[in-house]
């Protein structure tokens, strides 16, 4: 018999596949309904994320709810938005960031995830692991997939992240907000 997304999301809770590779331990963060209609697939969890417990609760979050044009509570409501990241757990720090997301996380569950989805109508795909993982064709860098975003429209919406981090990458691409902005906002719109 097929689990139910309840207990689907009670394993993934309790999931420990990688958790010798974490430096905070495991604590997976994702949110999910059968209703959502939008899906955001980012990179992983920072360590405010982590500590929280709450998906996108940082500056990166309060940029992305500020692209999208929606309030907290609409952006945590799982019946509107479900949210999977790559690797659901916190990566660790690297050299320049944190490190890429686990690459166990997203073969282990996210189809499973995605067959308590039948609603989804927009998936963001956020940075460039979660773009590369579900586009095909997708171009070599991130700046070439989203600006071909019109190559996989209206099913998914390929995104920078949003992080401070990223702010040389606005700077140098204002089409990303003269032309992709406009479109994303008004699809959400149109879902919400």
């Amino acid at each position: 018999m097929p689990k139910t997304l309840p207990s689907l999301l009670e394993d993934i809770n309790r999931c420990q596949i990688c958790a010798e590779h974490l430096p905070l331990g495991p604590r997976p963060v994702v949110q999910a309904a059968s209703s959502a209609q939008i899906l955001i697939i980012g990179q992983a969890p920072g360590t405010r994320v982590h500590e929280t417990g709450i998906p996108w609760n940082d500056p990166s979050g309060d940029r992305l709810r500020e692209w999208l044009q929606i309030d907290k509570t609409r952006f945590y409501d799982p019946n509107i938005i479900t949210i999977m990241p790559m690797g659901f757990c916190y990566p660790g720090k690297g050299n320049s960031g944190d490190l890429p997301p686990r690459p166990e996380c997203a073969p282990k569950w996210h189809a499973s995830v995605k067959q308590h989805l039948p609603n989804i109508e927009l998936t963001l795909l956020i940075g460039d692991y979660a773009q590369r993982y579900y586009l095909k064709d997708k171009p070599r860098t991130l700046t070439e997939t989203v600006k071909a975003n019109a190559q996989w429209s209206p099913d998914f919406i390929a995104l920078p992240h949003p992080s401070p981090r990223n702010n040389i990458w606005l700077r140098k691409n204002p089409w990303f907000e003269e032309d992709v902005l406009p479109y994303l906002r008004n699809r959400v719109g149109q879902l919400l």
